[in-house]
């Protein structure tokens, strides 16, 4: 299982920006971003190389920050991969609350999955012959 930062902030101009810029200028890199988005608030989800760190110095900058224990899993790029994903998850009667997608290397991507029970859908896949990443590996990327 890896750290996810969770950022809620206002919907508005220049806040995503702020938060990139905070992370740029203390040294973490960002591996993958996710941002979902009402008119109102944002919810940004991030992967980046020290997420303590990101969280403390979004904190001590304003912004509402946690952690979050989510999975990264290595997927090949070919058709129908994603799906023998999902349908361990489902067999092993796990829901997936949200996923998106982590850069990697050009022949395979990851996943970054929330799940219902994260310790059960890690051991799920490693027995399905998926690859979890570790958290130094998905902290770690594009660094």
């Amino acid at each position: 299982m890896i750290k996810q930062v969770s950022v809620f902030m206002e919907n508005r101009k220049g806040r995503l920006e702020k938060v990139t810029a905070i992370l740029k200028d203390n040294d973490i890199n960002i591996a993958s971003i996710s941002l979902a988005d009402t008119s109102e608030y944002g919810l940004l989800r991030l992967i980046v190389s020290d997420p303590d760190k990101a969280q403390k110095v979004l904190k001590e900058n304003g912004f509402s920050a946690m952690l979050t224990e989510v999975t990264a899993v290595r997927i090949p790029h070919r058709i129908g991969k994603l799906s023998e994903l999902l349908k361990l998850l489902r067999e092993a009667d796990l829901n997936v609350e949200y996923m998106y997608a982590l850069s990697t290397e050009k022949d395979r991507g990851a996943m970054i999955m929330k799940t219902s029970d994260i310790r059960k859908a890690e051991e799920t896949l490693k027995a399905g012959c998926m690859e979890v990443m570790e958290e130094d590996e998905a902290y770690a990327l594009n660094i």
